[in-house]
């Protein structure tokens, strides 16, 4: 049987998919993750996928998948400026440490990630 959540990080029709013999994912392999955040900039144009992670927990690895299938259907879009796991030690940045892509990183990195600035990121880090 598809596996239930352990939490209440649901909407009704999600709780209701994984009660469906029909889509069963052990029976039938179909799997579903959601992406946290679409994050696009409306005067450039450019946007990037971002899956929020706390307590630093890991990507599933049938996520890791999907990202990456979504990861390369984007490639060829000038706009497209990738797709990150962004992990909070604790939940937010306020209350513990920061990765990007398993690198830590600062609350004024993350502002400069958020604003497309990764050549800042990536050489401050």
């Amino acid at each position: 049987m598809t596996q239930q959540r352990r939490d209440n990080h649901s909407t009704e029709f999600g709780l209701w998919l994984r009660k469906q013999e029909k889509i069963d994912s052990r029976k039938y392999g179909f799997v579903t993750t959601n992406i946290d955040y679409v994050w696009k900039n409306y005067r450039t144009g450019k946007y990037m996928f971002i899956e929020e992670k706390r307590y630093m927990s890991d990507v599933r690895f049938y996520q890791k998948n999907i990202f990456n299938e979504i990861d390369r259907a984007c490639k060829n879009d000038e706009n497209y400026c990738g797709f990150y796991v962004l992990k909070f030690e604790k939940t937010n940045p306020d209350d513990g440490k920061i990765y990007l892509n398993d690198i830590e990183i600062t609350k004024e990195d993350l502002f400069k990630f958020l604003q497309f600035d990764f050549d800042y990121i990536f050489q401050s880090t």
